[in-house]
């Protein structure tokens, strides 16, 4: 079996417990299959439960699925999130989706991708509806006040969180300062960033394969926690078994359901008009997102505030602040982006605002997550038939070095809003700086969760406010 570096990195920090001195003994019998009803049921609750980022997601599926539930071994749990990790997208919703898909076919997949993102959307759509009618009032003020600076931190971390894992070596720096200049100094597209990176992984690894052998030093053998119903020795059931029709029906499927859509906007509206662009925009965003929501955040900023003016560099920060406050993938920030710039435009009348920026949010949600669905319904017949093989290729591990040198530009960009919201030529709001270095504090030397951090920041700044600070 190969090694699985960041799947086992990742769920190392879980499973403790049960090898903890006292532990229960594994069970040898595996639970009766599980029922659509109520697999259903557990798709919902995670709906609304799954906080924390992909870290926190993911380790809630672990602990319920393959601990508690015993639906799926170990080793196959790690081995489906492998593949989705090295995928574009957002990695928990792809493994919730490629679960369900493994036990109940393609409607399984498709319950459990879609309620990992439906609740989330509800919960946007109104939290975009209050921040734009009332964001101006001093509680709602105040609150994003301190949930701004936390933010800044809160990116930073995961620059340094990726880059603590991907830049093992001379190249991946090379190539992660490379990147931050490129962005920084340049403004070169994050599209042309993320294909260079992986131009020179992919010569990289073929002209130095021996930089890549042995797959990194995080693998592990899988743990046991007694036999579930998808054990490590079950075959593949019949509809994950690869077949060049099965493959060619979802691409052409999936090519219908992107198509139709973007045709009925187009025929309503005109390619120029906003929903339109923000169809194709999205598009493009859900094939770019390697190494998660950070790393496409730049390229939503470049397009949405600077491109397309859908909305300002303050309200993509208050977006973030609200997309980490919320349950599922942090990538549902987009929805944010989709609501402002259909209600602040009105482009469905002035008496329509709410159901113009609604609608939009439903436009880039669509188009943002169709790719992830067609990965795992497409890809996970070939990845189940290839268990004992799936590797990380270099180029993707050139990209993922290239994301931190882009996350890093994120965090100055968030900063320099936040801290000097009038520019240089303004002053320094310390207050602001005060609030960031305590969460930064918080989060790298207290390990304190980002919804703890975001909680307490949230609270001092409306007290700051409300005391006229």
């Amino acid at each position: 079996m190969p090694t699985i570096p960041r799947a086992r990195l990742i769920c190392d920090s879980l499973v403790s417990s049960a090898s903890a001195p006292g532990a229960v003994a594994a069970p040898a019998s595996a639970p009766p299959p599980i029922t659509f009803t109520e697999a259903l049921r557990f798709w919902l609750k995670l709906g609304f439960i799954s906080f924390g980022g992909p870290a926190g997601q993911i380790a809630i599926m672990h602990q319920e699925l393959v601990e508690r539930r015993r639906w799926i071994s170990d080793k196959r749990f790690l081995h489906a999130l492998n593949y989705c990790m090295v995928l574009p997208g957002p990695e928990a919703q792809q493994l919730a989706t490629y679960i369900g898909w493994l036990m109940h076919r393609a409607w399984g997949g498709i319950v459990a991708g879609a309620l990992f993102v439906l609740p989330s959307l509800l919960i946007l759509i109104g939290l975009s509806w209050i921040y734009i009618a009332h964001g101006d009032t001093p509680i709602i003020a105040g609150l994003f006040y301190g949930i701004k600076p936390a933010v800044t931190a809160i990116v930073l971390q995961a620059a340094h969180r990726i880059g603590t894992r991907a830049l093992k070596g001379t190249l991946p720096w090379v190539i992660a300062a490379l990147s931050f200049v490129a962005i920084f100094a340049f403004q070169v597209p994050f599209p042309a960033i993320v294909l260079a990176a992986g131009l020179i992984g992919a010569l990289h690894g073929r002209f130095s394969p021996q930089s890549y052998a042995g797959g990194g030093g995080h693998g592990g053998a899988a743990k046991n926690y007694g036999a579930a119903v998808i054990d490590d020795l079950t075959p593949p059931p019949e509809h994950a078994r690869f077949t060049w029709p099965r493959v060619t029906r979802v691409l052409v499927i999936g090519a219908l359901l992107w198509l139709l859509p973007m045709a009925a906007l187009v025929a309503i509206w005109g390619w120029s008009h906003t929903f339109a662009q923000m169809g194709w925009f999205f598009t493009k965003a859900a094939l770019l997102t390697f190494g998660g929501a950070y790393a496409v955040l730049p390229y939503v900023y470049q397009g949405a505030v600077e491109s397309y003016g859908w909305l300002t560099p303050t309200q993509m920060i208050d977006g973030l602040a609200l997309g980490e406050t919320t349950p599922g993938p942090l990538i549902m920030v987009v929805a944010f982006v989709g609501y402002v710039g259909g209600h602040v435009q009105a482009l469905l009348g002035p008496e329509r605002a709410f159901l113009a920026g609604a609608f939009a949010a439903c436009i880039v949600t669509w188009f943002t997550f169709l790719p992830s669905f067609l990965f795992i319904l497409g890809g996970g017949p070939l990845v189940e038939g290839t268990r004992d093989s799936l590797k990380f290729t270099a180029p993707l591990s050139a990209i993922t070095a290239a994301v931190v040198g882009v996350i890093v530009n994120l965090a100055l960009f968030f900063g320099y809003h936040v801290l000097w919201p009038q520019g240089f030529a303004g002053r320094l709001d310390w207050i602001s700086a005060a609030i960031a270095v305590a969460a930064a504090i918080a989060l790298f030397r207290y390990k304190r969760s980002v919804m703890q951090v975001i909680l307490g920041c949230a609270a001092a700044g409306l007290v700051l406010r409300l005391a006229g600070a």
